[in-house]
């Protein structure tokens, strides 16, 4: 979490001396959109599957599936629920539902498991893909006239996950070549992220709106819907005995805070940029807290 904040700062920092200049957000979510992000999506698909892993695989998809339409479900209510502004609503839905699981959800399976757990977070993440570039761009699209099926089914997102899928289920790899190339370009996301939405984009805040909105009250109940009450809704699985790795994994990737890509998302689509970057900024600095903490509850009913 320092390291991804002392990335963030040197964002900020060089957007407020002119560095990055004011045209700089549109060309970086163009680059990680349409770039490098299909790239370390492609790379990560690239796991051996095997008769063995079936089983696990099962259970991981079955956690997502039952996770992921809760989300949503719960998003959709608070939306309905809630007095936002037009151009905040898509925002705040779409925070609830989609987490970092791409970026630090990586960070803390290695840290947990190693490289076991890299393969299980990709198995956990396939619907998960899948859903943020197909229901999260029509979010943003979904008040639109005429709602751009092309854009929904037909971006380099959902494409480069279709193809990643089917490298997963097939006995084939990647040459080593373009796995290394893929592996190169796909790890610039989190750097061009950071310095782009937290850094960047809370740049052009000034200190007056940044405490404004910081006292709104729907970032505090989406903060909290996000980090704690959805992954915790992962603990009636313990009744059934999924295997406690696959268990902690599904609820800790259930708990990361809400996902840049939404801020990206926000600058293409004409929504609320700031009430977005806002949004992943607070949840990643709560998720400090809330991270431990899960993986503290999740031991105990376990034991």
């Amino acid at each position: 979490m320092l390291v991804l904040y002392s990335i963030a700062i040197l964002g900020f920092i060089v957007r407020k001396i002119g560095i990055l200049n004011e045209n700089t957000n549109d060309v970086l979510t163009q680059l990680i959109l349409y770039i490098t992000l299909p790239a370390l999506i492609l790379f990560s698909l690239d796991i051996p599957f095997s008769v063995t892993i079936i089983k696990e695989f099962l259970w991981l998809i079955s956690m997502s599936i039952y996770i992921l339409g809760i989300s949503i479900f719960l998003a959709m209510w608070m939306r309905r629920r809630s007095r936002l502004p037009k151009k905040q609503k898509s925002v705040y839905e779409g925070l609830i539902i989609f987490g970092n699981q791409g970026f630090i959800g990586y960070a803390v399976c290695f840290i947990l498991l190693g490289e076991q757990g890299i393969v299980y977070l990709t198995m956990f993440n396939l619907c998960y893909l899948i859903l943020i570039w197909t229901y999260g761009i029509y979010l943003f699209n979904q008040n639109e006239e005429t709602i751009s099926w092309k854009n929904i089914f037909l971006n380099p997102g959902f494409l480069s996950t279709l193809i990643g899928l089917i490298i997963f289920l097939l006995p084939v790899s990647w040459p080593d070549m373009v796995s290394k190339s893929l592996e190169s370009v796909g790890k610039t996301t989190v750097l061009l992220s950071m310095m782009m939405m937290i850094g960047s984009l809370l740049a052009n805040i000034k200190y007056k709106d940044f405490f404004l909105l910081m006292k709104n009250s729907y970032l505090w109940k989406m903060a909290l819907t996000k980090l704690l009450l959805i992954p915790l809704l992962l603990l009636p699985f313990t009744a059934i005995y999924v295997p406690f790795p696959l268990l902690v994994i599904a609820v800790l990737v259930s708990s990361m805070p809400s996902a840049p890509t939404i801020s990206l998302y926000s600058q293409k689509y004409g929504a609320d940029t700031y009430f977005a970057s806002l949004g992943v900024l607070l949840t990643t600095l709560l998720c400090i807290i809330t991270i431990p903490f899960l993986y503290i509850i999740v031991n105990l009913i376990n034991s």
